[in-house]
């Protein structure tokens, strides 16, 4: 029982901890999505060179998650949501924004896999009440084509080059830049010192202000630089892992993809929560009383009790089964009298009375030989006509004890 209760326990813990919101591959832009527009191969990438790579599917926790955040808003998602999540984090992390480009639809070609996605136009994002200082535009096949990304003197292709999203506007600071020389992705130029950035970019060292404890927000115009499509270029997947660690600017600090923008929020993960104050205290008594009753299963206290046969052998069963069904049958007061002449004849033949006499006879004898030897109590014969005409159960033991004790006193 013990064992089973453990399993049990061990599985409950693991259903609370485990992400029941499934993979998310639904087409999507986010690190969820498979498609050519998802970001799960970047999740992966970084993952297989042993980065703690975590999806994130609760608004609490991704303000306050130590370590880089990565946003991937939709076009049509809350600015002055996505504005207070990146100024929440200014203090805890860095925040690397990705803004949408692509609007797919899943494929429908019957060797598709799930979550695979067909291009069908492009948008820019809207989001009023984040960066309003920072204009987005795309190129069209009316313009030459972009020419592919560059970081000083690092090349790379992008998937279409004719439609290119870029940014621009004041404080921002370039990261990565088209052929053309648009920006395609650069970080938010403000009074904190980010030299791993200022290395990726291939910028003078000293450049940023003077508040090393702030963190950097990077815009990421283009999402080809890292969505599965762009990925597929092996020259832009070496680009999008140096831009990530160039952001977190510490190997060892974790990676988050935030999904409640992309409509996978959920409630906070109870097994985390059950660790954290203020229920952590019932959550140590809790494993205090189970480490107590798991020791109290494994050493018992003193020997094993031997159990008895389930029917009891010899006369005692045989009088005690008797005695059951006549108290259960309510006829206890039938064996009033026979008790009473039960004694009777014991008593006269303890007193070694002559046998054949009347029984009123044997009772007057009885009275004498209590008389003569001073026994204090009833007379036996008034105590035998008392048990007789007992009728309830308590008056006949009384009764009957009277009679147990004058047969003692004789004998």
């Amino acid at each position: 029982m013990l064992l089973v209760g453990a399993l049990a326990f061990v599985a409950l813990l693991w259903f609370l901890g485990n992400d029941t919101g499934g993979s998310g591959n639904n087409g999507g832009a986010h690190v969820g999505g498979k498609g050519l527009n998802g970001f799960a191969g970047l999740a992966q990438m970084l993952e297989a060179e042993g980065l703690d790579v975590q999806r994130l599917r609760n608004r609490q926790t991704i303000e306050s998650a130590p370590g880089l955040l990565i946003l991937t808003p939709p076009a049509g998602a809350e600015g002055k949501e996505i504005a207070k999540v990146v100024e929440a984090r200014r203090y805890i992390g860095p925040t690397l924004v990705i803004a949408p480009k692509w609007f797919a639809m899943a494929a429908n070609s019957t060797k598709a896999k799930r979550g695979w996605v067909q291009i069908v136009s492009t948008g820019l994002p809207e989001w009023p009440g984040f960066a309003d200082n920072v204009t987005v535009e795309l190129s069209n096949d009316k313009l030459p084509p972009a020419g592919g990304w560059r970081v000083g003197e690092r090349r790379g292709k992008l998937p279409d080059d004719k439609q290119v999203e870029s940014g621009s506007g004041k404080g921002l600071v370039p990261i990565v830049n088209a052929g053309n020389g648009k920006i395609l992705a650069a970080w938010l130029d403000d009074d904190g010192y980010y030299p791993g950035l200022n290395d990726f970019a291939g910028i003078d060292p000293d450049y940023g202000g003077d508040d090393e404890d702030l963190y950097p927000v990077v815009m990421v115009f283009e999402p080809d630089l890292l969505d599965n499509w762009g990925l597929a270029d092996k020259a832009t997947a070496l680009m999008a892992r140096d831009l990530v660690l160039a952001t977190a600017d510490d190997r060892s600090m974790p990676i988050a993809f935030d999904m409640t923008f992309n409509g996978f929020g959920a409630n906070r993960n109870l097994l985390t929560l059950a660790f954290e104050p203020p229920f952590l205290a019932a959550t140590i008594c809790l494993l205090l009383a189970a480490l107590a009753m798991a020791w109290r299963a494994l050493h018992r206290f003193g020997p094993a009790l031997a159990q008895g046969p389930e029917i009891a052998m010899g006369k005692a069963a045989l009088v005690a089964n008797a005695a059951g069904l006549i108290r259960r049958a309510g006829r206890v007061h039938l064996a009033a009298a026979p008790y009473a002449d039960a004694v009777r004849e014991r008593i006269a033949l303890a007193l070694g009375l002559p046998r054949g006499l009347a029984p009123a006879e044997i009772e007057r004898l009885i009275d004498v030989a209590q008389e003569r030897r001073s026994v204090s109590g009833p007379t036996f014969s008034s105590a035998a006509r008392h048990l007789r005409d007992a009728r309830k159960p308590h008056d006949v033991t009384r009764r009957a004890l009277v009679l147990q004790n004058i047969e003692r006193l004789l004998k």
